[in-house]
């Protein structure tokens, strides 16, 4: 073991190539984002030629502009929602396919398998739900002639249209959380579950007072995934909503579900403000961090609680 100590070289050498890759992907571009988020890069100026530099005017026009300011609003409560469904449901099957259910397996493959499929594919797939699928299930039973409309009542509105992407991106990412789920509370020595049982405890009892406490670095783990994945949503808001409808929004119509992701797309490639785009990733990605960081902490606090 001593061969590969922090001070050996060969530990360096071993990892040499994982910080080069890091590096070139990300740290350095990272920097160079930075600078042209600095300039007035756009789609008549390469890169590195004829830029001017103009401060912080990128940053403060993007905290005046109403479709970035709505962005960040929804992109926050979508990022809450789906947080709490995705664990919720997660645990959920956990807690289902590690009790004695035949086919457990069977169905550990299959709650996991739509984490498989694309986000693009997934987007479209779900679209043809909402806007053909249901109206037709709704006309056959003749129970809600509403649904027909259905385009109008689940997409062609924002709260319903937030719902949707919560649905999808619950339905493709509970399966992935639920494995994670399963490894720690079949971790969990059997032996606590028994003579909790032979204590006479309940199994609300049991999750409440055993497994919560006993998989709560699980708890860590799964929290700060689904919070860094649905802020940064993208593939599924794209293909499903497009961003649409459209709002008002400080006396400007807007799309009602661009995420933020989706917003620093729109800005840089289909504005063509390349630098706007890239100063919106930056603050972006600052506040990514400050989330994810005041989340690990609360989350390791409360592990220590329990």
């Amino acid at each position: 073991m001593s061969r590969f100590h922090r001070n050996s070289p060969t530990f360096w050498l071993f990892l040499a190539p994982v910080l080069f890759a890091f590096a070139m992907v990300i740290v350095i571009p990272f920097f160079i984002g930075a600078y042209y988020s600095l300039t007035d890069w756009n789609a008549t100026a390469r890169a590195g030629q004829g830029l001017s530099f103009v401060g912080l005017s990128n940053f403060t026009h993007s905290f005046t502009d109403p479709g970035f300011i709505y962005s960040f609003i929804i992109t926050t409560i979508y990022t809450i929602a789906n947080v709490i469904v995705i664990n919720v449901v997660a645990i959920a099957l956990a807690i289902a396919v590690t009790s004695r259910l035949k086919l457990r397996n069977v169905y550990r493959m299959g709650f996991f398998i739509p984490y498989l499929i694309g986000g693009l594919i997934l987007g479209y797939l779900w679209q043809f739900i909402f806007n053909n699928a249901i109206p037709a299930i709704g006309q056959s039973v003749g129970l809600l002639s509403g649904l027909a409309e259905a385009e109008n009542l689940i997409l062609g509105k924002v709260p319903t249209a937030i719902m949707a992407l919560v649905i999808v991106g619950s339905w493709q990412y509970a399966g992935y959380i639920m494995m994670i789920y399963v490894a720690a509370i079949e971790g969990v020595p059997e032996e606590l579950y028994e003579a909790a049982r032979i204590d006479g405890a309940s199994d609300w009892q049991q999750f409440q007072k055993i497994t919560v406490p006993m998989i709560a670095q699980a708890f860590t783990i799964t929290m700060f995934l689904t919070l860094v994945n649905s802020f940064k949503q993208f593939d599924v808001n794209f293909s499903l909503t497009a961003g649409g409808p459209a709002v008002q929004f400080m006396e400007e119509s807007i799309f009602g579900t661009e995420l933020l992701a989706m917003n620093i797309y729109n800005t840089a490639f289909v504005g063509n403000d390349l630098a706007a785009g890239q100063a919106r990733a930056v603050i972006f990605f600052v506040v990514l961090v400050a989330f994810a960081l005041v989340q690990v902490t609360m989350n390791k606090r409360k592990e220590l609680e329990l």
